[in-house]
This record gives C-alpha cells, sequence and structure tokens, in this order.
C-alpha cells in the first residue's frame, strides 16, 4: 500500500521505518527539506527494538505537501496537535476521495480536518481515524536514528464520518493490524491517553523538573500519590465516555500498569520496558514541553469541554487545567480545543450523533 507519513518526531521516524519494513511503499514529508537531508545522505532510517539493529530504506522522502498527499491512500499523521490548525488548512483542498486520514492520537483532529475540508469546499469521500496513542514507545537518537521501546498491541479506533468506517478499517488494518474498531470518532478522542497521563506527572513533578537537569517523570515521577490522582483523573474521562453511551472496554490507564487483566495499548510489561531505556529521561521545560502544549491546553480542555457539555463533572481535569493556566500565565482552556471553539457545544447529542455518522 502507498503511505505517507506527515511529520518529523519521534513517531512519524518511527511509523516511516516501520510500515516500509513492513513492505509499504512510504513517502515520509518534512515541511524542512533540510531535516531531511541526513536520510537522503544514508539512504535509510537505523531502527533500535527487540529484533535488534537494522537499516531500513525510506522510498520516498518529500517536503512537498502536494506530492505526499498525492503518493498516498493512507496518511498517517502522528504529529502534535498544536500543529493541526494550519495543516489541516493546507492540506484540505489537497484531500481526494477513497483516502483515509490517520491520527495517532488526534484530540478530536477527525473534525477539525473534515471540517476544514468543507470549508475549502472539498467534497471529496475522505475518512479520518483517530487512536488513543501513538503506536510506538520511541524517541529519535539524532537525525536518522529511533529507538522503538515498545509497540502497541491494541489501537481502539474511531472514524468519521462513522458511515465510512468499513472501508476505513479495510484500510488501516493493512498497516495496523493492532487496530479495533470503537464507536466513531469522538469515541476515538475519548480514547487519548495523554491528558490522562502525562498532564498529572509534569505538574505533580514540577519541582524536580525544574531543579533537575532531567528528570524521568515515568520512573521517578510515577509514585503512588501520583498514580491514585492519574486514576481519579481517567475515572473522569471513562464517566464522559459512558454518559456518551459509549460500550466499554474503555482502556483505563490503570491497566498499562497492571501484571494482570485486560491488556492495555501497549500489552504488558510496556511500563517497565519504557523506564528499562531510560529514554524518558529528559529536560522537560513546563512552559514549553508537549506534555503542556498538547496533552494540557488541547487534550484537558478537550475533555473539561466535552464534560460540561454532557454534564459529567471534571473537577480533578478542570484543576490540572487551572493550574497549567498558572504556570504558563494563560488562559488554556479558553486557548484550547473545545467544543466552544469548535463550534459544537450547542448541539444535542442527538446532532452530534448524526454529524459523527455523517461528517459535517
Amino acid at each position: 500500500m502507498k503511505i505517507s507519513v506527515l511529520g518529523g518526531g519521534h513517531g512519524c521516524y518511527a511509523a516511516a521505518a516501520e510500515l516500509s519494513e513492513n513492505g509499504h511503499e512510504v513517502c515520509l514529508w518534512r515541511r524542512d527539506s533540510d531535516a531531511l537531508q541526513p536520510i537522503r545522505d544514508n539512504g535509510h532510517i537505523t531502527v533500535v527494538d527487540y529484533r535488534g539493529e537494522r537499516a531500513i530504506p525510506i522510498a520516498k522522502l518529500s517536503d512537498s505537501l502536494e506530492e505526499a498527499v498525492a503518493h498516498a491512500e493512507l496518511l498517517v499523521m502522528p504529529l502534535p496537535a498544536h500543529t493541526h490548525a494550519d495543516l489541516a488548512a493546507k492540506l484540505a483542498p489537497l484531500l481526494r476521495d477513497e483516502q483515509v486520514v490517520f491520527f495517532p492520537p488526534g484530540t478530536f483532529a477527525s473534525y477539525l480536518f473534515s471540517k476544514a475540508m468543507k470549508d475549502a469546499g472539498n467534497d471529496a469521500d475522505v475518512s479520518f481515524a483517530e487512536t488513543g496513542t501513538l503506536p510506538y514507545l520511541a524517541r529519535k537518537h539524532g537525525a536518522t536514528r529511533v529507538v522503538c521501546s515498545g509497540y502497541a498491541t491494541r489501537l481502539p479506533t474511531g472514524v468519521l464520518p462513522a458511515r465510512n468506517k468499513n472501508k476505513a478499517f479495510a484500510v488501516l488494518k493493512q498497516a495496523y493490524p493492532a487496530v479495533e474498531e470503537i464507536e466513531d470518532a469522538l469515541s476515538g478522542a475519548l480514547m487519548n491517553a495523554g491528558p490522562i497521563i502525562h498532564p498529572p506527572l509534569i505538574m505533580m513533578n514540577a519541582g524536580p523538573l525544574e531543579h533537575f537537569d532531567a528528570w524521568d517523570i515515568h520512573n521517578e515521577g510515577t509514585q503512588p500519590s501520583i498514580r491514585r490522582v492519574t486514576t481519579a483523573l481517567d475515572q473522569e474521562r471513562m464517566n464522559i465516555r459512558e454518559a456518551l453511551g459509549y460500550a466499554a472496554p474503555h482502556f483505563p490507564l490503570a491497566d498499562h500498569y497492571a501484571t494482570e487483566g485486560d491488556e492495555w495499548m501497549y500489552g504488558r510489561a510496556a511500563h517497565e520496558k519504557l523506564t528499562d531505556s531510560g529514554d524518558w529521561r529528559e529536560h522537560i521545560v513546563l512552559t514549553e514541553h508537549r506534555y503542556m502544549t498538547e496533552d494540557t491546553a488541547l487534550g484537558l480542555s478537550f475533555l473539561v469541554s466535552v464534560g460540561r457539555w454532557c454534564n459529567t463533572p471534571t473537577p480533578i481535569a478542570a484543576g490540572f487545567l487551572a493550574i497549567a493556566s498558572a504556570i504558563t500565565d494563560r488562559d488554556l482552556y479558553a486557548e484550547g480545543r473545545t467544543l466552544d471553539r469548535l463550534g459544537l457545544n450547542a448541539l444535542s447529542q442527538s446532532a452530534m450523533r448524526e454529524l459523527l455518522e455523517e461528517g459535517p
């Protein structure tokens, strides 16, 4: 299958390498042509994982969005959510019938991008899909090398418009067999683990993060009191899902740390693989890191707004959002990806279901 991976981050390089290794014809797009030059010079991306180290050639490298879109049956976008608005406007006129756009994860990017298409006057029949996490626990080690300490084994995924789910999943599962079908794109957005795991870890570890040159929020920073807060925050997410009629499994984050019971998105012992790798011992600037600019500013604001819309309290999510606003000296809810800012807060639940089924 012809696949384009958009972006140059950890997950993007991991996706380009894995999908290429699995026999797909991959185009890796970055807007910065110079950043692609080391791969052009090398002719490959080096991957290190449980199978060892190997060089994986990438079929096509491009800084042309038009070329990347024209290449693809499937577009994979493992990009931070704060890049979405700009890219949605650029992508909107380029997409064509039968393409699938995959956000792992999305923060309801499915709606943002489909609405941008409508605003651009593009009525192509495109399917947008989003899941709860990146398919990879990955970190780049230089310009051509990526280390993957884990791979997703379950990817609960929703599609917008939901009427396209059969043909969308037929495409998605060729690239990601771990994809599991769930109701729709809002259900997919409400599987996003980033806003649950990262805001408590960075804000409850704010002192060590600002004191030490590097700190591993997933190792020293994941203590029992913080885990209890994360579990309570995750319960707010699951309460929203239940209030909207979405079915279990809700993929509780507690399963990520468990040694028995239901498998979470990365399977067994993923937390231990992550901490053992040492790749998440890093320098985090609270006001600039994507855990703040993406998972908190956009992810938590989205969660709180959906809770308000369906009359489901989210006091812990709202509390972290208020603390983050104080840390950054910004009103993150007012700036966030909320149903209000998306123009959806006045919809009834039945109107929302129709939108999710048929698209904007």
